[in-house]
């Protein structure tokens, strides 16, 4: 049993103390067909500059956490090549026009199959180096608790508290903060190392359904404030 490390913090709808020996952050799908202006969501016209804002944030945040042994988890969308557990519904979502423009299509600008394990495009991006001790995890649908071994994983770290970053908020991030909760974890959103592509209504529906039913927000600044402190 890892001595107790609590850290104390701005946050709402209330003030938190966690205990660090007991935490991880878990960082959603800050990964190249997402983020990249050459991965896929920016090949089908979509803008990417809201996915994009939580890279400056991370930066300056997960070097601080390591520092602390603080576990970092990377959770990206990664697929099996031969999309065996994928269903119908999935795949959908992916090619809502059903041009085949979706899962694993290579017709994209970086021509890596979309959203493959392994492939260019399920990559970390560049600005965020994924440390040695760091954990990768692949997901398969918004949440990534379900058919992946996430849970497994954070039990054997014997962590109960989350951190959550990434994108997109109102979707991935908050289908697996939702699971996390449910399954009895402390969930914690940092608002400001979330973004989205949706419209600004979404990010705000989401911020207030996790602090109303799941769980808390904090920023970054306040998280480092604390642990300087």
């Amino acid at each position: 049993m890892l001595p107790p490390r609590p850290l104390r913090f701005e946050a709402q709808p209330q003030r938190l103390t966690v205990d660090l020996a007991r935490t991880a952050i878990v960082v959603i799908d800050m990964q190249n067909d997402f983020c990249h202006p050459d991965g896929w969501l920016s090949g089908i016209g979509v803008d990417i500059s809201g996915a994009r804002t939580p890279i400056p944030v991370l930066e300056k945040l997960l070097p601080h956490l390591r520092a602390q042994e603080v576990p970092v988890v990377w959770l990206n969308w990664g697929n099996r090549p031969d999309q065996a557990n994928l269903p119908p519904g999935v795949r959908h979502v992916y090619d809502s026009d059903g041009t085949g423009g979706g899962i694993g299509s290579t017709s994209g600008p970086s021509g890596s199959p979309v959203l493959q394990a392994r492939a260019w495009a399920a990559a970390v991006v560049d600005e965020l180096v994924a440390g040695p001790s760091d954990i990768g995890v692949d997901k398969y649908r918004m949440s990534g608790f379900v058919d992946t071994p996430l849970d497994s994983i954070l039990r054997n770290l014997r962590v109960d508290t989350l951190l959550f970053a990434g994108v997109n908020a109102d979707q991935c991030v908050l289908a697996t903060l939702m699971d996390a909760a449910n399954l009895g974890y402390d969930v914690v959103m940092v608002s400001d190392a979330v973004g989205t592509t949706s419209p600004q209504y979404c990010m705000d529906a989401t911020v207030y359904n996790v602090r109303q039913c799941f769980g808390f927000t904090t920023t970054s600044a306040d998280l480092l404030s604390a642990l300087a402190g």
